[in-house]
């Protein structure tokens, strides 16, 4: 498996309504470079997890589902979600939030190539 250049890292805990449309975002990215989803899913008691699957069944190269066997919280989720990055660069993003712009992450990572100060 290749190495991402950045890591989205994604924390949801019972964003049912909003979950689909924040990975899309991600999906819908334009990039140059190699990328992972990282969710990190605090035992959502709606269909949280469920869309997640859905969408890591069609990505399987591209969504890691960080599955917990018990609440952990948003701190401590936020912090271990980060830490099973692998991505030079960590882009965060959370499971009720979405990204307008299909080329967010390149113009992003553009910069911080251009600029390694």
């Amino acid at each position: 498996m290749i190495e991402p250049l950045v890591s989205i890292a994604m924390i949801a805990y019972n964003v049912e309504p909003y979950i689909g449309e924040a990975i899309e975002s991600v999906i819908t990215q334009k990039t140059s470079f190699s990328w992972e989803l990282v969710i990190g899913e605090d035992c959502s008691t709606d269909n949280t997890l469920s869309i997640i699957k859905q969408y890591q069944q069609k990505h399987p190269n591209k969504i890691r589902i960080l599955e917990r066997e018990k609440n952990l919280g948003l701190t401590p989720n936020c912090i271990d979600t980060q830490n099973n990055c692998r991505g030079k660069y960590i882009a965060l993003l959370d499971g009720d939030d979405f990204w307008t712009d299909a080329n967010k992450l390149q113009m992003q990572v553009d910069f911080l190539e251009s600029h390694t100060e």
